[in-house]
């Protein structure tokens, strides 16, 4: 026969059995954290690993992107300085495309991307335009060199030009993102 207990002999048991689940359950988390601020995820000594700076600027290299933290809004560039080529050329300054409309025309996506995401934050509006003379969409705006405009174009010459408010920025089409980000360390002051 089963034995009768007590209804508060049952409270007492249930309790002992939550308390010692609690316990459990707090000395794990704890362990957890304390895991992780000794141990870390490995994702710190990652980024401490692929870490350049250049001319007083970091940039850490997270998912194949290199990031430049001490700017706001973060900038995120493809290349870092050191790996563009150094093409001598005068630009506007940022403060030129603050809360101003911005358009490109660009014949590679990759570039035309790469200058949307770093001046997105500073421009009014970033729009696609089409060149005047060039045979164009109905729905895009034609611009000259009087608006804000960055011309991006496959050219067998590397170039980077400033004519007025125009950027244009050429080369071979595996190196426009790269020229696009020389473009930007120019922008920002990054290279002098």
């Amino acid at each position: 026969m089963r034995r009768i207990e007590i209804k508060e002999q049952e409270d007492k048991k249930k309790k002992r059995n939550q308390l010692i689940v609690g316990l459990i359950l707090v000395v794990l988390m704890f362990v957890s954290v304390a895991g992780y601020a000794f141990v870390g995820n490995g994702s710190e000594n990652k980024i401490n690993s692929n870490k350049i700076v250049y001319n007083g600027f970091d940039f850490y290299n997270q998912n194949d992107f290199w990031i430049l933290n001490n700017k706001n809004p973060q900038l995120i560039f493809k290349y870092n300085p050191e790996q563009t080529k150094n093409i001598s050329v005068n630009v506007n300054q940022i403060n030129d495309y603050y809360n101003k409309p911005l358009y490109i025309f660009s014949e590679d996506v990759e570039a035309e991307l790469e200058i949307y995401k770093n001046l997105q934050g500073y421009s009014q509006r970033i729009q696609r335009a089409c060149v005047e003379g060039n045979l164009c969409n109905s729905d895009i705006p034609i611009k000259t060199c009087e608006d804000n405009f960055i011309i991006i174009k496959k050219s067998e010459t590397t170039n980077i030009l400033q004519d007025n408010n125009c950027v244009i920025i050429e080369g071979a089409a595996e190196n426009l993102t790269m020229i696009a980000d020389e473009f930007l360390f120019r922008l920002f002051k990054i290279k002098q």
